[in-house]
């Protein structure tokens, strides 16, 4: 049955969903004359982790200031934790966390003394369900600053002042983390210890995670949906799996045989090989089969939103984008 929206009727509020820990409903911004953003519509559920992508002017840090209740949006409906960011009061900050891109305060302040300190002002909101804060020592142990507890901050190196970002951003036990390019200055152990963080706290602590970055590679690794924005607009939603098949439905397929190179695309990559070795058999060699990754739909639906030059490799997620 359809629904029919009577002249003059008010619409029944939806009943509230307590998993729905993001709610945004056509955010609009405007800067003087200049419109930033378009029309954003964007969810995230407990436990949830969301990258948020695009190139820079495209209005990730707009959007997540007005997330962080830093902002007032010009039009459109925005619920963080069950709360308009506008009007968030204390309480309702002391549930949200933020990891920065970096900061330079406290300096002559020594790590444990630190979190200590920030800590403290989490304690009279604490809950049975999110004790809070984070005890210091287990804290120092997680973030892997526990041997470096007594430095001053001055004295830390650029990955160990990076690991305090984090650990100043989760310390009041947040149910909703934002992370501005998490692993900058990290050595790749720091930033594989760091993943595994991030998972920990989706999965064990149910936080919900939105993290902005221009690393793919770690949006492929951690997140569970991607967004990206462009222009003002998000243009496409999914998973980074989902995104990459939309925008390039052909697998390429490489393989030698008797010397030569050889390189084919073809839609269906498990038939191909099957055909491909019941001809060749053992002669094929060097076999790859290479699908396109999240770069490549990030590239391709960023340059066709930028020119609006369509060049049909990103069609399918505009087709399922228009069709939602």
């Amino acid at each position: 049955m359809t629904a029919v929206e009577l002249p003059g009727a008010v619409a029944s509020p939806r009943p509230p969903d307590e998993d729905l820990v993001l709610d945004v409903r056509d955010l609009r911004m405007r800067y003087g004359a200049v419109d930033v953003l378009h029309g954003v519509d964007l969810t995230a559920r407990r436990g949830e982790v969301v990258a948020l992508l695009g190139p820079n002017g495209a209005g990730k840090t707009t959007t997540i200031e007005i997330l962080e209740g830093f902002r007032v949006p010009s039009a459109g409906t925005v619920r963080v934790l069950g709360t308009d960011p506008a009007r968030g009061d204390e309480r309702w900050r002391a549930r949200l966390g933020v990891v920065l891109q970096s900061w330079r305060d406290h300096g002559k302040w020594r790590v444990r003394e630190l979190l200590a300190h920030l800590g403290d002002f989490y304690a009279p909101y604490a809950t049975d369900r999110s004790p809070r804060p984070w005890p210091v020592d287990e804290l120092l142990e997680t973030v892997g600053l526990t041997a470096h507890a007594g430095s001053r901050v001055a004295r830390l190196s650029g990955g160990q002042r990076r690991r305090l970002d984090v650990a100043v951003g989760i310390v009041g036990r947040p149910e909703l983390l934002f992370l501005d390019e998490p692993t900058v200055g990290f050595d790749p152990a720091a930033r594989r210890e760091f993943h595994e963080l991030v998972h920990r706290l989706a999965d064990l602590d149910e936080t919900t995670i939105v993290l902005t970055t221009h690393d793919l590679t770690e949006a492929e690794k951690l997140a569970d949906r991607i967004l990206i924005l462009a222009d003002g607009r998000i243009i496409a939603e999914g998973s980074p799996d989902q995104l990459a098949r939309r925008v390039a439905g052909d697998a390429e397929v490489r393989w030698t045989r008797d010397g030569e190179r050889y390189v084919h695309a073809t839609a269906d990559a498990t038939a191909f090989l099957r055909d491909l070795l019941r001809e060749h058999g053992d002669r094929v060699r060097e076999l790859e089969v290479r699908r396109a990754s999240l770069e490549d739909a990030y590239l391709a639906l960023v340059h066709e939103e930028e020119t609006g030059i369509r060049t049909g490799r990103a069609e399918r997620v505009w087709q399922q984008e228009a069709n939602r």
